[in-house]
């Protein structure tokens, strides 16, 4: 695995490759760890819009990792960063029919 380095080098930037591939397609665990990415900048540029959506359709469903990472990340947040980040949550859903 590219993050945790098992059998490879550690490749952040992989890694969020893989993760938003799955992380598209819906899977709550991949979008859990997309927003983390995104939270700390760990392969991407830190962007907590970016990490706040992906954490949010992750809780939503469900996934108990992403709800916690969401409540450290909110405090950070300016309401502007959180609209933005339900914004675009709200247009992955509108595009991708995830509920």
């Amino acid at each position: 695995m590219s993050e945790i380095g098992l059998g490879v080098k550690r490749d952040w930037a992989a890694a969020v490759e893989l993760f938003r591939k799955a992380a598209e397609q819906g899977d709550a665990k991949a979008q859990s760890n997309l927003g983390q990415m995104y939270a700390r900048g760990r392969g991407v540029e830190r962007n907590l819009a970016f990490a706040y959506k992906w954490l949010r359709l992750s809780v939503e469903q469900n996934e108990i990792t992403a709800q916690k990472a969401l409540h450290e990340v909110e405090p950070e947040m300016s309401p502007e960063q959180i609209a933005e980040g339900e914004r675009l949550a709200r247009e992955f859903r509108d595009r991708t029919g995830q509920r």
